[in-house]
């Protein structure tokens, strides 16, 4: 019951603040412009979690979809606010058992033709701006592209949680980037793996 109400109060106010933000957006991959493409798998820092919701009501509404969501109790909260903007959830951990994680993901995606997954590659708990390679493992599995998406505030409140979470304030004005799309060759050369988890990591970092 009171993820319930947290959920309806956050949406509430996700809402509320998009109602006055000025958005500038440039999609260097083409999706927003795509109704017949194939899953993807939508990757962004865990500190811009709170405008992504309207991203994707903005931006992508024509498409589906699923979030990684932890189990926890807070992961619960996070349920009940995407429920609330049409997007659905897979419950699952990818720091306590990230290969169960990377299954439901897996098996998401094999029920749900044509639909994405969102993650966020530094979540749950860090380190900030480091991408884990558990994205990259979903991709080589599925052989579904990457969208890495860049987020940028004119102003913001920073709170002082691990990943120094932003809150537009409002009338800010918020700069979205869909940059090109990322596949992930499957390979077990560990160099090669590493080489392209740091240019995903960079492709996340660029600025719109």
């Amino acid at each position: 019951m009171k993820a319930k109400l947290f959920g309806w109060i956050i949406a509430a106010f996700i809402r509320l603040i998009g109602l006055t933000l000025r958005w500038q957006f440039e999609d260097k991959s083409g999706l927003s412009s795509k109704l017949d493409t194939g899953s993807v798998i939508w990757v962004f820092w865990h500190n811009r979690v709170f405008s992504m919701p309207l991203v994707y009501r903005r931006y992508l509404s024509f498409r589906s979809g699923a979030v990684l969501t932890s189990p926890s109790k807070d992961g619960e909260i996070v349920v009940q606010v995407m429920k609330r903007f049409g997007v659905e959830t897979v419950r699952g951990s990818s720091n306590r058992s990230s290969v169960n994680a990377l299954r439901r993901l897996v098996k998401y995606l094999e029920k749900n033709n044509g639909s994405d997954v969102v993650i966020t590659p530094d979540g749950p708990r860090g380190p900030v701006h480091v991408l884990q390679p558990g994205v990259m493992k979903l991709a080589q599995i599925t052989g579904f592209p990457i969208l890495p998406i860049t987020i940028l505030y004119s102003r913001s409140m920073v709170l002082k949680t691990w990943d120094k979470f932003e809150i537009p304030f409002p009338f800010s004005k918020v700069k979205v980037l869909f940059n090109h799309f990322h596949h992930i060759e499957n390979t077990s050369d560990k160099q090669e793996f590493e080489a392209m988890r740091i240019r995903l990591e960079e492709g996340l970092k660029a600025l719109p």
